[in-house]
């Protein structure tokens, strides 16, 4: 993930700047730099590369000045190199951007007919050249910058010096946070409080839409139509639990908000915009030579399993098995030579999983590991490593690790589809159309938090809650009641909707809350069916669909969730956001310990 520094003050803002992006760098990047402003015009160091790199330029080319911004830069759009690192500039100003500007290409195309000349590859330069534009007409910074995130489309957070204006920087977030420090005489911005630490122990959240007004004297809040709104002051202990919540009560609800930044950040790293084309890093073996896929995980990471063996079979066309790592290796199952053997986990350390992995390597598989954390010894073992982005996981209950896992094994079966000849070229542009709207429709999901909130109330009293879903639907079902379980310990448990009646109806009664996880795709109809059954018998429906499918059963469950219509393929990374949600607020109201729940631990190293 991208970082985000910013100082206005009556220091020297380099050093604090280099000292923030240090502080970021946990995060990952390829590239890193700095702006600041000399005698009102702005200056800018650039490197490709690690921070070391741009502190060795800035030893060559010095730079001063009290206000400024920094980046450390993860590339999406554009390669890792100089041209395109942060900060962007253009005469007017200099801007800093965590996230993705979904309409970028639109807005290139009707600024470049305009005039403007882009000087990187990037989706950010959209932001700074549609700002600079409105200046341009007349507009001052603080109008020019509404007026330009009115425009954007996307998940992101943004950091802005104006030329000749030693007295301002703008922050805006939406979608990706951003947090406000307070000093004396000096102010600063920061993607998080761990940025900020060594600065301030005062810290203040953005809220969604916000954008915020620094001064040497102190910050001034704007909702999204302008308002002035208050944020509060928080203290922030600098090595405390607190460090990195933001304004979230846990550090599972913070996670869960950063999915659309996180998955955006993922997705970058396979998908090409400008083609709409999916790209695998080099791979030692023929993707399109594998003729079997054995799939391993544990735990929610196995759920990411089960939703992928569905789209390699339905889109790559090519057979799947899927196991548990705890089990896989004592069934001594025969692999072919030359199969592919993929193996999930968010740490790359979990004891099963490597063992698994091991196995694979000695029946002759090519083996392939998505993990979060690149320095893992499951990514050392590994053939290939198919990193996701969704940085630090604190809460033992995964949430943006599952979401990120989802959106790098899509796009690793879309390129798989795409090599095999199992889909065109027009089928790939399709399917990866869906998964960029993924980010900002992941953001529309989450403004449901308080109506998900209000539905906890009817879910935490029962004894029993069963979760039902077919296709896709019924892995986020499964990991539904798993993380229904895992925090609020409550008896929850997942069903194919397609089993009800062998077996599990016999548990429906009034006192049993069933939660149907129904996207309008092919098999709607047939889940409609099943939830008739259930409600025949009393049971309390709560109902996730988007508003065609909301429409079709007519107020008839107890309570709905509309979530945004998009292509099937997609549905299930959204449809994980909604069941994450009410696990948390049900384990809130009856007050277990949500970040480390009782028995569990985040990374399981042993058998």
């Amino acid at each position: 993930m991208c970082g985000i520094i910013g100082v206005i003050g009556k220091r020297d803002a380099v050093p604090l700047l280099i000292e923030g992006l240090k502080r970021l760098e946990y995060r990952g990047y390829d590239s890193a730099g700095i702006a600041t402003l000399v005698e009102g015009r702005i200056e800018r160091r650039r490197a490709e590369g690690k921070i070391g790199r741009l502190e060795q330029r800035l030893v060559q080319e010095p730079l001063t000045g009290d206000i400024g911004i920094g980046h450390t830069r993860w590339a999406t759009h554009g390669v890792p190199d100089e041209r395109n690192a942060h900060p962007h500039a253009t005469p007017r100003l200099a801007l800093v951007h965590n996230g993705i500007i979904e309409n970028y290409r639109e807005l290139a195309a009707e600024l470049t007919a305009a005039g403007h000349h882009f000087a990187s590859d990037t989706d950010t330069e959209v932001a700074a050249h549609l700002i600079t534009r409105a200046m341009n007409e007349g507009l001052g910074p603080r109008e020019a910058v509404m007026a330009a995130l009115a425009r954007l489309e996307g998940a992101f957070a943004l950091a802005i010096l104006f030329t000749g204006e030693t007295e301002l920087l703008i922050g805006a977030r939406r979608g990706s946070p951003l947090a406000v420090g307070w000093g004396d005489g000096e102010m600063f911005l920061g993607s998080d409080a761990l940025a900020l630490a060594p600065l301030t122990e005062r810290i203040s959240y953005l809220e969604e839409g916000d954008w915020v007004e620094l001064s040497r004297s102190g910050a001034v809040f704007h909702e999204a139509g302008g308002a002035i709104v208050k944020r509060e002051v928080r203290l922030t202990a600098l090595s405390g639990a607190l460090i990195g919540k933001g304004n979230h009560r846990h550090y599972m609800l913070k996670e869960i908000f950063e999915q659309p930044t996180v998955i955006g950040q993922t997705l970058n790293t396979m998908f090409n915009p400008a083609t709409r084309t999916i790209q695998l890093p080099p791979l030692p073996f023929d993707v399109a030579a594998v003729s079997k896929v054995t799939i391993i995980a544990c735990g929610t990471s196995f759920y990411a399993a089960m939703v992928a063996k569905y789209w390699f079979e339905q889109v790559a066309r090519v057979a799947v098995e899927i196991d548990i790592a705890s089990e896989f290796r004592y069934r001594e199952g025969p692999l072919p030579k030359g199969g592919l053997a993929l193996f999930i986990s968010q740490s790359g350390e979990t004891s099963d999983t490597l063992a698994a992995l091991r196995y694979a390597r000695a029946q002759g598989q090519h083996v392939v590991a998505v993990v979060n954390v690149p320095e893992s010894t499951m990514a050392r073992e590994a053939d290939v490593v198919l990193q996701t982005h969704a940085g630090p996981e604190i809460g033992v209950a995964s949430t943006k690790a599952f979401t990120c896992q989802l959106v790098m094994l899509a796009c690793f079966v879309i390129a798989m589809a795409r090599a095999r000849g199992s889909i065109d070229a027009a089928a790939e542009a399709a399917l990866s159309s869906a998964i960029a709207e993924v980010p900002s429709r992941a953001v529309e999901v989450l403004e449901h938090d308080q109506a998900i909130r209000e539905l906890a109330q009817g879910v935490m009293e029962a004894r029993d809650v069963l979760y039902i879903g077919r296709g896709t639907g019924y892995p986020i079902a499964l990991e539904g009641a798993l993380k229904l379980k895992e925090i609020s310990y409550i008896h929850a448990e997942g069903y194919a909707a397609g089993e009800l009646k062998h077996g599990p109806i016999a548990l429906i009664d009034e006192s049993v809350p069933v939660i149907v996880i129904a996207p309008s795709d092919t098999l709607f109809e047939k889940t409609f069916s099943n939830m008739q059954e259930v409600m025949a018998r009393g049971g309390k429906v709560i109902f996730l669909s988007d508003e065609a499918g909301i429409a079709r059963i007519a107020g008839k469950a107890a309570a709905t969730i509309a979530l945004p219509a998009v292509h099937p393929f997609v549905a299930p990374i959204l449809y994980a956001i909604p069941v994450q949600l009410l696990a948390y607020h049900v384990a809130v109201l009856k007050g277990t310990d949500v970040d480390q729940p009782r028995n569990l631990a985040k990374s399981v190293t042993v058998e």
